[in-house]
């Protein structure tokens, strides 16, 4: 698929012909990677920040916001609870800080590794390659860290670069690769700024990046943060500026499946916040094989707020986990067993 090709899908608009797009991804999706659904136990354990993203509700500039970070102790608890419901793989997701230190972390993920059978996938921000390698080194078995967009300008503007500044994302997934890390990226669709050819440049970077984990998911604006705030002028044409609609989610986890068809894709937690009917169900139906169950405690939940009004909120992780199964089996899927990794075999079409 080349790049012309997506811009013409990302531009599609009648449900007809989107059908047809759709039903392609969802049989590669079945041919790719089979019909089970991985439940991935997602642990938000701290929502501390460094950083002065325009986008994000965890920015540091963010005072009206009660900061919080799960000890050691709670942590496990936590991912001996995903491994009782079976889940396949702990995700431990937190704000860019320093309050998660190297040798704390490393640690944290052997006790998971010698108490547990899962997986576990790290979604920390951007860390120095000491650390990254320490984590690797402990057991930890993926990596996620999502670009946004591959478009320097636009990236430049809503994501300030850290106070010690860095190699950059797309090196940092590269140099996890080399590390031996299963990497997952993606990106937010809907950016005040994003245009349609920096979404399908965005598309073939998931391709070109090899990437095992896929998310996309829409912006959702808050209001404590400049883009939700105030805004700003994009400078581009109305009628170029993606929007952060329902529907450009669908194709663009259609077109990652296409153009990676062994990636690991979520239906994520932004696409049920703006269809909590059944958002998720029809991500899977469309491309995506991952779902998410929030594993955090309600104590600390709510204040893990990137975007306001989240899906799920004050669900216990029991009833989550029973009412993501029964959506999985209602559209005829099934769970997945295991830790649910990247498929490398060949594909047989």
């Amino acid at each position: 698929m080349h790049k012309r090709e997506v811009l013409t899908w990302l531009k599609e608009s009648d449900p007809a012909v989107l059908a047809g797009l759709y039903a392609q991804a969802d049989c590669v999706r079945k041919q790719s990677v089979g019909d089970g659904v991985h439940l991935r136990g997602l642990l938000e354990i701290s929502n501390i920040c460094s950083r002065h993203c325009s986008y994000c509700g965890l920015r540091a500039p963010n005072l009206g916001l009660k900061r919080y970070r799960m000890g050691a102790p709670e942590i496990l608890g936590c991912a001996i609870q995903a491994a009782e419901l079976g889940y396949g793989t702990v995700v431990l997701q937190a704000g860019e800080s320093d309050a998660i230190t190297g040798p704390w972390m490393a640690d944290l993920v052997r006790v998971i590794k010698d108490r547990t059978r899962l997986a576990v996938t790290l979604s920390l921000g951007e860390r120095t390659h000491s650390d990254l390698a320490c984590w690797r080194e402990a057991g930890a078995d993926r990596y996620l860290l999502r670009f946004e967009t591959s478009d320097p300008a636009l990236y430049a503007r809503i994501h300030p670069p850290g106070v010690s500044g860095g190699p950059g994302r797309l090196t940092l997934l590269r140099s996890l690769r080399a590390l031996g890390y299963e990497i997952g990226s993606g990106v937010m669709i809907g950016i005040p700024g994003q245009t349609y050819e920096s979404l399908a440049d965005d598309l073939l970077l998931f391709r070109e990046l090899d990437l095992d984990m896929i998310g996309c998911g829409p912006f959702l604006p808050h209001p404590a943060t400049p883009l939700g705030r105030d805004g700003w002028c994009s400078g581009i044409a109305a009628d170029d500026q993606v929007p952060p609609a329902e529907e450009m989610v669908y194709k663009v986890i259609a077109l990652a499946r296409l153009l990676c068809p062994q990636a690991n894709i979520p239906a994520t937690t932004a696409l049920a916040t703006i269809n909590q009917r059944n958002g998720r169900e029809l991500g899977l139906m469309r491309g995506a094989n991952v779902v998410m169950p929030n594993l955090t405690p309600e104590l600390y939940r709510r204040h893990y707020e990137i975007y306001p009004n989240k899906a799920c909120l004050a669900e216990r992780p029991s009833d989550c986990d029973g009412c993501l199964r029964a959506r999985i089996h209602r559209i005829g899927r099934v769970p997945g067993a295991g830790p649910g990794g990247r498929r490398r075999e060949p594909i047989h079409v």
